[in-house]
């Protein structure tokens, strides 16, 4: 086994990419100019000047329509235990995000399996499960989904907004790799072309800060916002206001967005050096290329089980997560590796050493 191990598993930047010094910078400019705040209870609203930051300047809608959370994981919480009810049908992608699988099995509900396609979710088939029964809600990642890496269509942004619409089922924008973009336009968000109150959006500062500020927040409609702004001040009074307000000073200050893109000229890099590397090692590869956020959803050849590659990628010293973490069903002869935790550099020697895994697994399994 190899002495250290290259982890493509984690979906988090590595150390190398965060950004200490501005952090640092931020946080004795809150202390010495916002410290009662700062240092001091908040609402379950959290911090009114992040509010209203997020509400002006990434979408264009009233503070009121805005709460911050300890993460977007907390907003997801939040948004499941009081709008989702035992025996509720909610639509899942399929593959989609393994804690929030996980947070829908808890309440109760029916998970309701959708499939990906290159361009997001399938809204035929998502027709389909309508036809089958009322809808609560549709939980989505339209941006560099995590783990697939596509990115939701125009197209398809607005068909499932009108059948929101039409259904009476609430869209969950889970979104918070849309800043980790890579060059290309984007298309709206769901919850600027929303008119009949059916989107909740979701994002995060973990992903444009770092991992460890737990600074997410949720958009909405204003009276949902605010109900669900007082069941959290009733669970936990308010959000760290300490991280909150030193997230408010990098984003006031023009310091996010000088991170932003410089994170996301580290983690272009890394998803080059990935494709490169899956091309010339891994050729039978089929994948997505991401245009932003940290990862790539791989699917091999049929023969192959990822449990069982994983096991003999740990003795050659790699790591990542195999398919069937992130389905109901299925997902045996895919894997997720996420770029954002490997140099550039060390990318190729990784991708060399799964290639490895995969060979002994072949060279073991009945002709």
């Amino acid at each position: 086994m190899a002495s250290d191990v290259i982890s493509f598993a984690r979906g988090a930047p590595s150390a190398d990419i965060l950004p200490a010094a501005a952090v640092r910078a931020a946080a004795e400019r809150t202390l010495a100019e916002d410290w009662q705040r700062a240092l001091s209870y908040g609402t379950g609203v959290g911090h009114r000047g992040l509010c209203e930051w997020i509400a002006g300047e990434l979408h264009e809608i009233d503070a009121d329509r805005v709460m911050i959370t300890n993460g977007s994981m907390e907003a997801a919480s939040l948004l499941f235990h009081y709008t989702v009810e035992p025996g509720d049908r909610v639509v899942v992608e399929q593959p989609s995000y393994d804690r929030t699988l996980l947070l829908l099995g808890r309440s109760g509900a029916e998970l309701v399996p959708v499939p990906l396609e290159a361009d997001g979710l399938d809204v035929d088939a998502l027709e389909r499960a309508l036809a089958d029964g009322p809808i609560k809600l549709a939980h989505v990642i339209p941006n560099f989904h995590n783990p697939a890496g596509c990115t939701l269509s125009a197209a398809k942004r607005d068909r499932l907004v009108a059948l929101a619409d039409e259904h009476g089922f609430t869209i969950f924008e889970d979104d918070p790799y849309r800043l980790i973009n890579f060059g290309g336009e984007l298309p709206p968000t769901m919850l600027s072309a929303d008119r009949s109150e059916r989107v909740v959006h979701a994002s995060s500062f973990s992903k444009t800060v770092s991992p460890g500020v737990r600074v997410g927040y949720l958009a909405g409609p204003a009276d949902q916002i605010a109900t669900l702004a007082k069941r959290a001040g009733e669970h936990y009074i308010s959000p760290n206001m300490l991280a909150e307000s030193v997230v408010w000073e990098l984003c006031t200050s023009g310091a996010l967005a000088e991170n932003v893109e410089s994170v996301n000229g580290a983690l272009r890099d890394r998803r080059d050096a990935l494709v490169e590397a899956l091309g010339e090692q891994i050729p039978e590869a089929e994948f997505v290329v991401p245009g932003g956020g940290y990862f790539l959803w791989l699917d091999l050849a049929g023969d192959v089980d990822t449990p069982t590659l994983l096991e003999a990628a740990t003795r050659e010293g790699v790591a990542f997560v195999a398919g069937p973490d992130f389905m109901l069903d299925g997902g045996e002869s895919s894997l997720r590796l996420s770029f954002a935790s490997v140099p550039a550099d060390r990318v190729a020697e990784g991708v060399g050493r799964v290639a490895r895994a995969l060979e002994s697994v072949r060279a073991a399994s009945p002709a």
